[in-house]
């Protein structure tokens, strides 16, 4: 008995509700994927741009990439790069001032990529550093402060205490850390730094600190400590020669200003 039409319609409205059922959900395009470095073109390329124009051609995001080699998903070397100096003002001086947790919060810096830019920041500033020779005289606050202080201090976000030993020529002999924290938690050490001196046979010292507020005002835990540490090298026949508090590539002198005891 064949099936009347009104059951072949039927028919045919169930399997297309059974097809519309198993249809396969319409797939959403995929987002367009960010293009690595490894595929662009090799004029463009850091590396190779480094290459065949020299260093100097690329820009500090390029220069960085290099370092780190690898981006996000999201983001290539470059783009991570120009992202975390966009956030120190593209300032190179600040990028040097971010710490290893600071640096880690970024998306894509991790462990090895954090070592990796803390230690080119470190080369960066022992690049600036004139190695003090046995045969250089300081004879001078200047001298003092370019040789032995300036690339000491970069950088640096917390008060240090540093004295500069020469020996009766005004030849360098070492500089030696006295404390961190600020002159006040420094000022009752001034015999470390007498020691230091005789242990050294040092016969004269600069003493230096730094202002990471950027005032090269002294203040009046500064004065105090050089007084007092002037009188006791007086006793101990050693020559106060200065005491510099720095910031950046700028100092202040208390020799230059007729301030020394």
């Amino acid at each position: 008995m064949k099936p009347g039409e009104d059951e072949l319609a039927g028919r045919r409205r169930l399997l297309e509700r059974l097809g519309e059922l198993h249809e396969e959900p319409p797939v959403e395009p995929a987002a367009a994927r960010r293009a690595s470095i490894n595929e662009w073109s090799e004029d463009s390329r850091p590396r190779e741009r480094c290459l065949s124009l020299g260093a100097s051609a690329l820009s500090n995001a390029e220069l960085l990439a290099i370092l780190i080699h690898s981006g996000t998903p999201s983001q290539n070397a470059v783009e991570l790069m120009r992202e975390v100096l966009a956030s120190c003002d593209d300032s190179l001086d600040k990028l040097g001032e971010l710490t290893y947790d600071q640096l880690t919060a970024f998306k894509g810096i991790g462990q090895a990529k954090a070592v990796t830019l803390m230690a080119a920041c470190e080369f960066g500033r022992r690049r600036m550093v004139k190695d003090a020779r046995p045969k250089a005289k300081l004879d001078n606050s200047d001298k003092v402060f370019h040789t032995c202080l300036k690339s000491l201090f970069w950088d640096k976000t917390e008060e240090e205490c540093w004295v500069v030993l020469l020996n009766q020529s005004l030849h360098f002999i070492s500089k030696e850390c006295i404390g961190t924290g600020g002159l006040t938690s420094v000022s009752a050490d001034i015999r470390k730094v007498l020691k230091l001196a005789l242990l050294k046979n040092a016969t004269a010292i600069v003493l230096a600190h730094n202002h990471p507020s950027g005032s090269l005002k002294p203040g009046a835990v500064d004065d105090t400590t050089t007084r007092n540490l002037g009188e006791a090298c007086r006793v101990m026949n050693i020559r106060l020669l200065d005491h510099l508090i720095v910031h950046g590539d700028r100092y202040y002198s208390y020799a230059e200003q007729g301030r020394l005891p």
